[in-house]
């Protein structure tokens, strides 16, 4: 079977939401697909990598991408003042024009180079994996115009992305017009993978006329091959990513403050200038340290060489009790002890307490966070933090190669 993975994040892109097509790209191929990607030449990505390992059994092809940065708008104006600041508000605000989002110029080459090679390389399914939700639009295409079958890949919700800010008008209208999405995809695809429950459920409301399986994200243990834990005489937890929308570090950074206790806070990634400033009123001092963005390679070695991990993920009205992500996976391969600041009845906190992982904890109530952050503290005091061992079921029921199958699965029902 052919298949061509439509995706706007591949190398040299860096981040978190390059893994899961690079890892279809990667194990598709030894089960039997042969594997295209169809990805953008330089969408000006906010980070890249480009140590990361491009797999050679894909047949990857690139197609120019005219639109603007990636970069985050509040950073884009961060410090700027007089005609310099007008006229990069002027400029983004021609962006926030772009609906369903920003990177829906990039359809405009993309479609007839993926309807090109489908025709080309007599491929049998595309595959669309969102974000951005406007790839699915070049699926729709080319399964009309060449009769392909469409699997579409949802790891965010269309309609209710947990860090949007909802109470924006702006926002509210982009929303809408993802709804509109969310029904071309319900209508149209012949199958649909979700990364959580919560957005499957999300899609089964819109009556799709395929099928729609939950294939979450998976843990990359042979990526921390090598990996070594030496112990800190002083506790280091580490965060590793960026922090946008609803995403907020200061209950946590609170929490730090008032334990008064010896950690060192590592926050590898985007730290927003805002709540630098925050931090730097609160009079951390060296309890808090900040790493700008690194490779792959370092996070994960970071990661592992940490006494504890800290997810956070937002309450966000309610909207981040579906989100199971990526890194919640990430942090389960690297074994090592997580404080989960998440919504304590959500599907992330779930898989920490099935799997033994760490401790859970609202993110929005200081006070908890600080239990949790003592409670791991007093036992790396008292023994030391032993790494999280996963039964050997768990680890295959959990790995990335087995959610690659249960894809393959899928492709195979619709061909």
């Amino acid at each position: 079977m052919k298949v061509l993975l439509v995706s706007f994040y591949w190398p040299p892109a860096g981040g978190g939401g390059v893994q899961r097509p690079l890892k279809l790209a990667q194990y598709l191929p030894a089960l039997g697909f042969e594997t295209h990607v169809l990805a953008p030449d330089d969408p000006r990505w906010v980070h890249t990598d480009p140590d990361l390992r491009v797999p050679s059994e894909a047949w990857v092809h690139r197609v120019r991408y005219v639109g603007p940065s990636g970069r985050k708008p509040a950073e884009e104006l961060s410090g700027k003042e007089g005609l310099e600041l007008a006229l990069t508000q002027a400029r983004l605000f021609g962006r926030r024009l772009l609906v369903p989002d920003e990177n829906v110029s990039w359809n405009v080459t993309a479609i007839p180079a993926a309807i090109r090679l489908v025709r080309e390389h007599e491929i049998d399914a595309v595959i669309t994996t969102s974000p951005p939700d406007s790839v699915h639009l070049i699926g729709a295409a080319v399964q009309k115009a060449t009769g392909a079958r469409w699997l579409a890949d949802l790891r965010d919700s269309i309609q209710a992305h947990p860090h949007r800010r909802s109470e924006s008008m702006a926002v509210r209208a982009k929303e809408k017009v993802g709804e509109a999405i969310g029904r071309v995809v319900a209508r149209r695809a012949d199958a649909i993978s979700c990364v959580s429950d919560a957005i499957a459920e999300e899609v089964r409301g819109l009556e799709p006329r395929g099928p729609v399986a939950t294939i979450p994200n998976g843990c990359d243990f042979d990526d921390f091959a090598g990996l070594e834990y030496a112990p800190a005489e002083r506790f280091r937890i580490t965060h590793a990513g960026s922090f946008f929308g609803k995403r907020d570090p200061r209950p946590f950074l609170q929490a730090v403050h008032d334990a008064g206790l010896e950690v060192t806070a590592r926050f590898l990634g985007d730290f927003r200038t805002a709540d630098r400033d925050w931090a730097e009123e609160l009079g951390l001092g060296d309890r808090l340290e900040l790493i700008p963005y690194a490779p792959r390679a370092t996070s994960l070695a970071l990661q592992r060489d940490s006494e504890a991990l800290l997810l956070l993920i937002p309450e966000a009205g309610g909207r981040g009790k579906g989100v199971l992500s990526g890194k919640v996976f990430e942090y389960l391969a690297a074994g090592r002890p997580i404080l989960a600041a998440v919504p304590p009845d959500g599907a992330a906190a779930e898989l920490i307490r099935e799997t033994g992982a760490g401790v859970v904890a609202s993110p929005d109530e200081p006070g908890e966070l600080l239990s949790a952050l003592s409670e791991l503290v007093a036992r790396f005091r008292n023994g030391g933090l032993p790494d999280v061992q996963l039964p050997p079921e768990t680890r295959e029921r959990l790995s990335r190669r087995a959610r690659v199958e249960e894809t393959a699965q899928l492709l195979r029902a619709i061909a």
